[in-house]
């Protein structure tokens, strides 16, 4: 009896500890909803292109970030979100 208390107790730390750290991650999920949208229009768009093209005629500042200049970087957040949405619609069943 003691040992499926102590157990039980350990599984319900566990499941509290990941559903604590899932809800803090959904907010910081949700948090950047916008974010991805914006990232997803541009992306591929004119804006982008153009961009991209400055870059590879070495007009932009060579200390710039750009890693959303890359194609791989961007498309792979955005595969790695709808891969996310699609485990936690997964969940739903």
């Amino acid at each position: 009896m003691l040992d499926t208390i102590r157990e039980m107790e350990e599984k319900l730390n566990r499941c509290r500890a990941a559903v604590d750290a899932l809800e803090e991650a959904l907010g910081a999920f949700d948090g950047v909803r916008d974010d991805l949208t914006a990232l997803e229009t541009w992306y591929g768009s004119e804006d982008w292109f153009a961009h991209l093209a400055a870059d590879e005629r070495g007009e932009l500042p060579p200390d710039l970030r750009r890693g959303v200049l890359s194609q791989d970087t961007i498309y792979d957040l955005l595969q790695d979100a709808d891969a996310l949405r699609a485990r936690m619609q997964s969940f739903e069943n």
